[in-house]
């Protein structure tokens, strides 16, 4: 290439290099913007309006920005299972999944991290999606939620913008898969109707010990819609039976290096090894009439409704039984989509919810290559499905006849809509009025009260976990400025919170101002969830020469669900003083601690100086993450000599007493690595 060529090639580069500071918003037609903030709607808390070409060409473009994986939620993992209904919600809503008492539907379920590539670790400090697919006898329902029951935005028009934030920054593609960042928090500072939000992704909720110890929510306002015609404003939940337990920063860091595929494998595993994991159905119910009795706007995608004032109704149980065959042809090309509900489930006006309705089929799109994507096995409905849509890539179906359109005297008028009597979908009348206006409703302008709940219901340990993670978080943010930022809009939430963390990142703290909000909620603290034994790991060390003893110890672990897993210097088999053997599940070199829930140790030395050497670096590092440390015969030794003996958690030469110490998980009474 001569100089003059690549002077040409020069110049053509720097036409297409853009700099968008300073100027003017506008659209890709040039069109200059006087709103960016909100979607139009009818009326401040009305539905959002088809004709928003800015919304619409926003969301397009942000849907097809990524190809072939997920924008978000592209690191994923799924399973099938079951729902069975326990007690029927006739009085509420005529989906018949939810009305037949004892009826059982087929489910799938994805869980993701949201912000990584496909190829990213699994234990980011990060929100979990939960998307869950019926597939009833009446078409799909999709149930498209997260771990967290709140988000970062009010109205989806700022979703690409969020995303954009929260991804690795454009300049240099760093970091992966992690919000501690000077664009998050930048952008966060800057949209304080994430208060709440944050709040949750800086506690222990953003690193969960399992997909299985997570609880799902449906986020936005929905309703419900009986045989009367009568609606009722709903919220989903999803109940672990195992209970609601997270790893620390900590473990959490290490185990992405020991295991990137840690929750999946743990999530594959318990189904190969039956112990499927469970989940209840929850809802919450607001009359129609009810709707502006709280202090709070219900159809806020940043507000919870306490379960205090609006109990969680339990009315089923899903449980994941079967892995999949093949992770790309399920669990990568499954197609979510909030729109898909049935007969007796429609939309609020939750700005956010309206904008998925849109953005879920723009998105699959270009994932999927085209508009038959409901065609892929892992997406077609048990239940039939007939219309006059034809052609298209990856068509499928071989449509019989000469007629595809509607209206017609053809084929009878046929396939024709059914009345509501006869099982077909109408959209509840609900009441709609108002200019078309780009705004937010004044209901939704409270950013703090619920950030306050929140911080106000945890625990002491909780609250230390959230204040290290934002030291953490902002500690990585070069701009101080965006540091001060944060500091000053928490300020509105915990004068502990933000003047702890100004001290840890060597910051002037904000000035103390007078919070009168006091409400709490204990159902949004993990100290108060249930603790059981079930499926729970413990890492025994042992070598050859192990005591006779710990084969009643192995059969009393397992008679209480609790996995037991050998981890020697060796591959192969150990050989115990009586001359029985024990396979070796794992070494020193391809485990750690941070794998397992707990940690027992039978000897105190092995075969090669790798056991003396390791053996009590496990037992340490599970000390200091408070998890249950137990020791029997010779193992009881290196808990003496690491002068642990006597701490609460720390269990000698009794079985019993250590399997109540699985059941409490964690003494956080201990000095450790938080």
């Amino acid at each position: 290439m001569t100089n003059e060529d690549k002077n040409k090639k020069q110049k053509q580069l720097d036409q297409d290099r853009v700099k968008d500071q300073d100027q003017a918003l506008t659209t890709n037609q040039g069109l200059k913007m006087a709103e960016d903030e909100f979607s139009l709607k009818a009326g401040e808390r009305g539905s959002t309006l088809l004709e928003d070409f800015h919304f619409r060409e926003k969301m397009t473009h942000f849907d097809h920005e990524r190809i072939p994986e997920r924008v978000v939620h592209a690191r994923g993992y799924g399973a099938h299972g079951e729902f069975e209904l326990y007690e029927s919600l006739a009085p509420f809503t005529k989906a018949n999944f939810l009305t037949e008492t004892g009826k059982k539907t087929p489910v799938f379920v994805r869980f993701s991290t949201v912000q990584g590539s496909r190829g990213s670790f699994e234990l980011a400090r990060d929100v979990r999606g939960f998307a869950t697919k019926f597939y009833t006898d009446e078409g799909n329902f999709d149930l498209v939620g997260n771990n967290m029951p709140v988000f970062f935005m009010q109205d989806g028009i700022k979703f690409p913008d969020f995303v954009h934030a929260v991804k690795p920054e454009p300049h240099h593609e760093m970091p992966q898969a992690a919000t501690a960042h000077d664009t998050f928090w930048d952008w966060i500072a800057n949209n304080q109707e994430s208060a709440h939000m944050v709040m949750w992704a800086m506690s222990d909720r953003a690193i969960p010990r399992s997909y299985r110890m997570m609880e799902g929510f449906g986020v936005h306002t929905f309703r419900l819609v009986n045989e009367q015609g009568q609606a009722f404003f709903v919220k989903f939940h999803w109940k672990p039976v195992l209970g609601v337990h997270s790893v620390i920063w900590d473990e959490a860091q290490k185990i992405n290096g020991d295991d990137p595929d840690f929750h999946r494998r743990d999530l594959y595993e318990s189904i190969e090894q039956g112990n499927h994991p469970e989940f209840e159905l929850g809802v919450q119910i607001i009359n129609e009439e009810d709707e502006f009795s709280f202090d709070f706007d219900i159809l806020d995608p940043t507000k919870i409704w306490p379960e205090e004032d609006v109990p969680v109704k339990i009315i089923g149980k899903m449980t994941l039984n079967r892995n999949v065959d093949n992770v790309f042809a399920e669990t990568e090309q499954v197609a979510f989509h909030p729109g898909s509900v049935v007969p007796g489930i429609d939309f609020s006006n939750d700005p956010l919810l309206q904008a998925r309705l849109f953005s879920y089929t723009d998105t699959q799109l270009i994932r999927l290559g085209g508009p038959n994507f409901h065609e892929l096995p892992i997406n077609r409905p048990v239940c039939p499905f007939h219309n006059n849509q034809r052609d298209g890539y990856g068509r499928k179906t071989i449509n019989v006849g000469q007629v595809s359109y509607h209206k017609n005297s053809l084929a009878n008028n046929t396939p024709k809509p059914v009345s509501e009597e006869e099982g077909g979908f109408s959209h509840y009348q609900g009441k709609v009025e108002g200019r078309k206006v780009r705004a937010r409703s004044e209901s939704f302008t409270d950013h703090f009260s619920q950030a306050i709940l929140f911080w106000n219901s945890m625990s002491d340990v909780e609250k230390q976990h959230i204040i290290n993670a934002f030291s953490f978080e902002l500690g990585k943010c070069k701009e101080m400025t965006i540091r001060e930022q944060v500091l000053e809009m928490y300020s509105n939430v915990s004068h502990e919170l933000v003047s702890s963390v100004a001290q840890n990142l060597g910051m002037q703290a904000p000035k103390k101002k007078e919070i009168t909000y006091t409400k709490s909620s204990p159902a949004l603290s993990q100290a108060n969830t249930t603790y059981k034994t079930d499926t729970r790991t413990v890492g025994v060390i042992a070598a050859d020469g192990f005591p006779e003893e710990l084969h009643r110890v192995i059969n009393e672990l397992k008679q209480a669900n609790i996995i037991p897993q050998i981890v020697s210097d060796h591959q192969g088999r150990i050989q115990g003083k009586d001359g029985s053997e024990l396979t070796v599940d794992d070494t020193f070199q391809t485990s750690d601690s941070v794998l397992f829930d707990s940690i027992l140790i039978t000897n105190k030395e092995g075969k090669t100086s790798l056991f003396s050497k390791e053996a009590p670096y496990f037992v340490k590092e599970a000390f200091l993450h408070y998890k249950p440390t137990g020791a029997i015969k010779e193992g009881t030794n290196i808990i003496q000599d690491l002068q642990i003996s006597g701490e609460s958690g720390v269990v000698k030469d009794d079985s019993k007493q250590f399997i109540e110490a699985i059941r409490k998980a964690r003494f956080w009474d201990r000095s450790g690595k938080k």
